[in-house]
């Protein structure tokens, strides 16, 4: 459905630090960056990037709106939560740990990026 996601930041190397973190706990690569300093981020099919906004204005979080990254573990999203905390990231809402969705029982974990957005990660058990 989509072909990839984009955030926005204030901070490109502070954006780097958390991001290569919370990506190589998941089993990806550090960041490569193209000709336009944007990091672009490529595991299992996806692809992440993050930039400097276009228009010159500062970058902002979307009020609402979530990213959500599959893993394979609750283990593994411990992990990601942990490189992120660790890294400049804010923990939010509740304590990694398993919910009961719509769908069925969900281990969740979320942070905040150091530029606000809202990201998450998902194991269905």
């Amino acid at each position: 459905m989509f072909s990839h996601i984009m955030v926005g930041s204030n901070d490109i190397e502070r954006s780097r630090k958390f991001y290569d973190a919370v990506f190589v706990a998941l089993g990806a690569q550090p960041a490569t960056t193209d000709a336009k300093g944007r990091l672009i981020y490529a595991h299992s099919g996806g692809r992440f990037m993050v930039t400097r906004p276009i228009d010159g204005k500062p970058a902002t979080h979307a009020n609402g709106g979530t990213i959500g990254f599959a893993v394979d573990s609750p283990e593994q999203a411990n992990a990601w939560h942990a490189a992120g905390v660790a890294h400049g990231g804010t923990s939010i809402e509740d304590p990694p740990g398993i919910r009961q969705g719509a769908a069925g029982q969900l281990y969740l974990a979320y942070l905040r990026d150091p530029d606000g957005n809202k990201l998450c990660v998902v194991k269905r058990l």
